[in-house]
């Protein structure tokens, strides 16, 4: 029998009593979320030794789609297995983490986090979700501040020029198609900032080698589960997950999770929050002057994500999808001209 599975009907009671090393009597499961890359579900477990309920978290797509988000599926299952305990940082406890050898495929079985919900990012969140949000980076960035051995774990791709190069050059294609996807849409000041940082990215990766930390690279509201009745935030969904320039991951929440209005507003505040939090878990050699410059800097990381995510996803577009990829767009392009950070390069 393989633990690997590739269709929810293989999540029966013979696959959990082996993958789950206890017998298992019963389960139901229900689709949860709207994953652009991965299909999750709600199990319902009557099993000894096992929480009442987990979630599976399975590839999505044609064979070719998964191919090619093999190295997303890799960190993912790479995180659950080797580098959330070394971290700081709020996740979901993992009970089971298998991947095929050409990573096409992978399951996952996790945490349930009820009640807490996923964010919406056409909606944003309050400021005590975002504070928390940005306390959570801090300590995840923290955890592993120009840790040198971050570069020894086997599944994380190096970025060396080469790679750089290639991620620019795709990310240029995918500026282009999403332009084309959006057009009447878009403002003209949208269309050319999505053109000046794809032009930016292959030097934006390169210029600032330090500091460097484990970023989760995709953080944002829909990535993140919030509890409803208290500021609690849990980081989901590590599949971007690499080694970079920590402010990323801070520029690419404040910059695309909140209504323009309410970033302008806040985000002062919120800085002050992260560098306060990095400063209280030890990180000392850090200015807040440098913490303001990265943070100019990470503002590329929106566009950059956004289009790629929208030519990568493997998701049926929908009406929801195109209003999450167009608030991302408009709001990181905005924040990138308030900060001037193709300038700041």
């Amino acid at each position: 029998m393989t633990l690997i599975v590739t269709s929810p009907g293989d999540l029966n009671r013979d696959w959990l009593t082996q993958a789950l090393g206890t017998e298992v009597r019963s389960v139901t499961l229900e689709p949860i979320g709207t994953g652009q890359s991965a299909s999750t579900y709600r199990l319902t477990i009557d099993a000894n030794d096992c929480p009442a309920t987990l979630i599976a978290k399975l590839a999505k797509g044609s064979e070719d789609a998964r191919r090619r988000l093999a190295t997303a599926h890799r960190n993912e299952v790479g995180f659950y297995r080797v580098l959330a305990e070394t971290l700081d940082i709020r996740v979901p406890a993992c009970r089971y983490a298998a991947i095929s050898p050409d990573a096409t495929s992978f399951t996952l079985l996790l945490e349930d986090l009820s009640p807490r919900l996923p964010g919406r990012q056409v909606d944003g969140c309050s400021f005590g979700h975002a504070a928390e949000s940005v306390r959570n980076l801090a300590r995840l960035h923290a955890s592993r501040w120009n840790d040198e051995a971050l570069y020894d774990v086997d599944f994380l791709v190096p970025l060396t020029e080469e790679r750089a190069a290639f991620l620019a050059d795709m990310a240029h294609t995918a500026t282009d198609q999403f332009i084309a996807r959006y057009a009447d849409q878009l403002s003209t000041d949208d269309v050319t900032t999505l053109r000046d940082v794809a032009a930016a990215l292959l030097e934006w990766q390169m210029a600032h080698p330090e500091p460097f930390s484990l970023i989760h690279g995709d953080y944002r509201l829909d990535n993140l589960m919030l509890h409803p009745a208290r500021d609690d935030v849990v980081a989901v969904d590590w599949q971007t997950l690499t080694v970079a320039l920590p402010a990323r991951d801070l520029g690419y929440f404040i910059g695309t999770s909140l209504p323009t209005g309410q970033r302008r507003a806040e985000e002062e505040r919120l800085l002050a929050t992260y560098f306060e939090e990095l400063q209280s878990c030890g990180v000392r050699a850090y200015s807040s002057e440098r913490c303001l410059a990265d943070y100019r800097l990470g503002q590329l990381h929106g566009p950059m994500i956004t289009v790629l995510g929208s030519m990568t996803s493997t998701g049926t577009r929908d009406h929801d999808g195109d209003e999450m990829f167009l608030s991302m767009a408009r709001r990181s392009c905005t924040a990138v001209r308030d900060h001037q950070s193709i300038n700041a390069l």
